[in-house]
């Protein structure tokens, strides 16, 4: 059955930065969400999910902070 939803939080006081979105035509289902890192950097996961199995690819946007 085909379907698609998409979601998202950003609060800014508790730091919470994250979101999520999906399709599939009944067969395949692909997305990609992402999520504010605690060192500031972004991680986004794209995916897709067919008869062949899961595959998923990892980036980062931005650069690592660390309190000194």
């Amino acid at each position: 059955m085909p379907y698609k939803f998409a979601w998202g939080v950003k609060d800014e006081k508790s730091y919470n930065d994250y979101s999520h979105q999906e399709e599939s035509d009944g067969k395949v289902v692909s997305g990609s969400y992402r999520v504010l890192l605690p060192d500031g950097r972004t991680q986004i996961v794209t995916y897709k999910a067919d008869e062949y199995g899961y595959q998923a690819v990892v980036k980062y946007e931005g650069e690592a902070k660390y309190e000194e």
